[in-house]
């Protein structure tokens, strides 16, 4: 497998630095993707609503579990995401 980096290894995708990424989007008015990313993130939840610290390439859960960081993130993004919606309602 060729890796884009150039270090060993699979990449993959940190689920914390995601909701950061979704959180920034919200608060530079990219609400429309922070949505769409939000929806989608939380689409790799398992059946019990937990994430782990990283997805793999296929979905699956890497790294450890459950990930209080990823969590928190999860938190905060939705927090910011909510209030931002709202100032774009005019509430």
């Amino acid at each position: 497998m060729e890796n884009t980096d150039g270090l060993a290894g699979e990449e993959r995708m940190f689920n914390m630095c995601s909701f950061w990424y979704i959180e920034a989007l919200a608060k530079s008015g990219e609400l429309d993707l922070a949505v769409e990313s939000f929806e989608k993130m939380i689409g790799y939840a398992n059946h019990l609503g937990v994430f782990s610290e990283e997805l793999g390439k296929k979905g699956q859960h890497l790294g450890d579990f459950s990930q209080a960081f990823t969590h928190l993130a999860l938190i905060s993004a939705a927090l910011e995401l909510d209030k931002q919606l709202k100032r774009s309602d005019g509430f």
